[in-house]
């Protein structure tokens, strides 16, 4: 956090907001604070990312993004070694999506450790809502959770999503209800 001054305490707040997720969704209290812990450790590979591309305030490229990608995996080494399981699994799969187009193995699905799919949502829902290089303004709560939803079930797991909104205390709109207009010229007898 305080390499990027684009993402201030971002850690922090994926730290608390996958706190409150894991403990909406009653996991074990232990649980609830490893979560907590690979809340603050999500991006430590990071650390191994240049400068340059972490501030790149334009559209990254190929090669640009390729090694931003592989910061999960970078800060699982670095945790490997500290015996911090299974926070060093949810580091390493917290870019997995929940239809298997995700980062780094291309998990999917419930193959996508609880904690990991979590933190993907608290982290999403930081970086819509917080002021970044490359978007200078942020989403609001509600447009923020419009787009958790709409990804829900493709990005991100949908029990994750709904007991966050949950825990943010925001209503959830209906689904979408098609309505059907009659056509006129049926009403026209023949």
């Amino acid at each position: 956090d305080a390499r990027d001054a684009y993402t201030g305490s971002h850690s922090e707040r994926v730290a608390e907001l996958a706190a409150r997720i894991a403990t909406r969704m009653a996991v074990d209290v232990e649980l609830i604070e490893l979560t907590r812990l690979a809340g603050s450790l999500h991006d430590l590979g990071k650390l191994a990312v240049p400068e340059e591309i972490l501030r790149k305030p334009a559209a990254l490229s190929d090669s640009e993004r390729l090694v931003i990608e592989r910061h999960p995996q970078i800060g699982f080494r670095m945790l490997e070694s500290l015996g911090v399981d299974p926070v060093g699994q949810w580091v390493l799969h917290h870019h997995e999506r929940w239809d298997g187009a995700g980062y780094p193995d291309g998990l999917g699905g419930e193959e996508i450790p609880l904690g990991a799919r979590i933190l993907f949502v608290a982290d999403a829902f930081d970086a819509m809502t917080t002021e970044r290089v490359y978007r200078l303004h942020p989403l609001s709560q509600t447009e923020a959770i419009e787009e958790l939803e709409r990804c829900a079930g493709s990005q991100f797991d949908p029990l994750v999503v709904a007991a966050f909104i949950e825990e943010l205390g925001v209503v959830p709109k209906p689904p979408a209800i098609m309505h059907l207009v009659p056509d006129a010229a049926a009403g026209i007898a023949s």
